[in-house]
């Protein structure tokens, strides 16, 4: 197959998915005039050859439980929520008691300026925390079917004391069962580490070898 055969039908597949997602941006009981979900396409060179990338991206409108305070500071941020490839419903705004047992935190993947950001916002706090973790947006790229496309493949969930002492199964000795949220930091389909806030200080969970 040619070159210019190749790009054509890239260029195709993406036409294609660009109409796909845009369809299905939103769930149908969204509210009405609820913004449209943001679609971000390029390439990017893997290997010398261009491969086509799809990111969609959520308003902060779309998670109207964040208090007024977080969204606030989010939309003067500029922020986007970006979205996994095999997302189903909308993600990576995620509350938990992370500070402490009995806390009401939230936690958020803020895209604004081809950077993406790990925050963390406090109980009643108007401004971050923490910024957990920041890359750019086209480094958190990966193949997930057999178009080739990429897809952004960062997500953010709750961790539970429950959830955190069954993944620490195997490390000796065993660490003591925690009283409060961890945050999940994945990579989709390949790893995920956990943020813990404790003694006044972010760490990492350990994890066995």
């Amino acid at each position: 197959m040619t070159q210019a055969r190749i790009m054509l039908l890239t260029t195709s597949i993406l036409a294609m998915q660009i109409a796909l997602v845009n369809a299905q941006a939103l769930p149908s009981s969204a509210p009405k005039g609820q913004q449209q979900a943001l679609v971000l396409s390029g390439h990017v060179v893997i290997s010398g050859n261009p491969t086509a990338y799809l990111i969609r991206e959520l308003p902060v409108s779309s998670f109207p439980a964040l208090p007024d305070a977080v969204q606030n500071d989010l939309n003067k941020r500029g922020c986007a929520i970006p979205q996994t490839y095999e997302a189903h419903r909308p993600e990576n705004v995620v509350h938990g008691n992370f500070e402490g047992r009995g806390a009401s935190d939230w936690a958020v993947l803020c895209a604004a300026q081809g950077t993406v950001s790990l925050l963390v916002f406090f109980d009643g706090s108007t401004q971050p925390a923490a910024v957990l973790a920041s890359a750019p947006e086209t480094e958190r790229l990966q193949a997930h079917d057999s178009s080739g496309v990429l897809g952004f493949n960062w997500a953010i969930d709750p961790a539970s004391p429950q959830q955190i002492a069954e993944a620490q199964k195997g490390v000796m000795p065993h660490p003591p069962t925690l009283d409060h949220d961890a945050i999940a930091d994945t990579i989709v389909e390949h790893k995920t580490i956990y943020h813990l806030y404790a003694k006044s200080a972010w760490t990492l969970v350990k994890l066995p070898d």
